[in-house]
């Protein structure tokens, strides 16, 4: 396997997509898989939905199409609100829709009647996390208008939280999101399916049985990616961490000083980057960088190595104290946050393996086996 990659064990997806749902089936919730940190990977996607989801989403178009070229057949839900330019792609390619600009509404109604489709939508509404939705005062007025439009169906009402400014939910602001959906519901006559409530953030509430019942949807990514809820960043109980493990080969071995020499500025990023006095170190380089990974998000598998630094193509290792014996060409690996798992699976830099069915890697987990 070309170097650097990632290994994707879909058997572990696959189980913890059914330890979260089994959690939200309990509480009348059902769940849609966030494929987008996985750049809507069809593999990623397929364990998903052995796992129980009852749809996909992503908020890339490009990702959905890869995923229905690969011959996925679900309803597919566009995340990220739909841009005016790509109206005609939405209708075309998506069932429903996240949305929050009435302009952007009338467009995609009118691409809709041209194709002699109804396309479902569900408002959504910014609950304080300031990122997309109509403030709570405007839900009526703008929902007033959008049932007006031929070729649109108001499917739900949704909020998102802990994301853009890291809001987390609460059962006040899930009340009132209840709240608001009951009053549509009761303005217009209309029904309201989804009440989308909540993405990897909410599975605090829901074990703690603390969840308005009135919130039925739910949008998991992270939680079924790498067993983590999004508040706290936690291990999520009965889930794996390690479905994704980035690989990166040694490149360069030699003992060097622990302190630059010579007067410095700034490095390629614009940063200054502090460094201690160690000695001599034991330092490798990695065919890895920040051009692929989100440096701050990766960490060895060997505890006992350090990441010094990375420029864009290489990451900067420490092996004065590795569990084991490390040579030039040994591969190494590395756990992944979200956000540098977002980095990688976009790098076309960074190969992608998928494992399944007790499959394993030809390289070990902490420090490989020379190629």
């Amino acid at each position: 396997m070309k170097t650097p990659y990632i290994t994707i064990d879909l058997d572990k997806i696959e189980h913890n997509t059914r330890a979260v749902l089994s959690l939200c089936r309990q509480h009348g919730i059902g769940v849609t898989g966030v494929t987008k940190a996985t750049c809507g990977n069809p593999e990623v996607a397929k364990a998903m939905l052995r796992g129980g989801v009852q749809s996909l989403a992503d908020s890339r178009l490009i990702n959905i199409h890869r995923l229905q070229a690969a011959g996925i057949e679900t309803q597919f839900m566009l995340l990220r609100v739909p841009a005016l330019s790509e109206v005609n792609d939405v209708i075309a390619f998506v069932d429903i829709s996240l949305n929050s600009e009435i302009d952007t509404l009338r467009a995609l109604s009118a691409a809709a009647v041209q194709a002699g489709k109804v396309h479902e939508v569900i408002v959504m509404v910014d609950l304080g996390d300031l990122r997309e939705g109509i403030c709570p005062s405007e839900v009526l007025s703008f929902v007033a208008e959008a049932v007006k439009l031929p070729g649109i169906r108001i499917v739900g009402l949704g909020t998102n939280l802990a994301c853009f400014a890291g809001v987390v939910p609460s059962v006040q602001n899930m009340n009132h999101l209840v709240e608001l959906a009951h009053i549509v519901e009761n303005t217009f006559h209309l029904p309201l399916k989804l009440i989308s409530g909540i993405n990897s953030s909410g599975l605090d509430l829901i074990a703690a049985n603390t969840m308005p019942a009135g919130i039925n949807h739910a949008r998991i990514g992270e939680a079924i990616l790498l067993g983590r809820e999004t508040v706290h960043r936690q291990p999520w109980p009965g889930t794996h961490q390690d479905a994704f493990i980035l690989h990166a080969e040694v490149i360069e071995m030699n003992e060097k000083p622990s302190l630059p020499l010579g007067e410095r500025s700034e490095d390629a990023f614009g940063n200054h980057p502090a460094f201690h006095n160690h000695g001599m170190l034991k330092r490798a380089l990695l065919n890895v960088g920040r051009e692929d990974i989100d440096v701050p998000g990766i960490s060895p598998r060997d505890q006992n190595i350090n990441i010094i630094g990375a420029s864009s193509g290489y990451l900067g290792l420490d092996l004065s104290n590795a569990k084991t014996p490390i040579q030039l060409g040994d591969v190494l690996s590395f756990n992944l946050n979200y956000a540098s798992l977002l980095a990688a699976m976009t790098s076309e830099y960074v190969h992608k393996q998928t494992l399944s069915g007790g499959s394993k890697s030809k390289f070990s987990e902490i420090s490989g086996e020379r190629q």
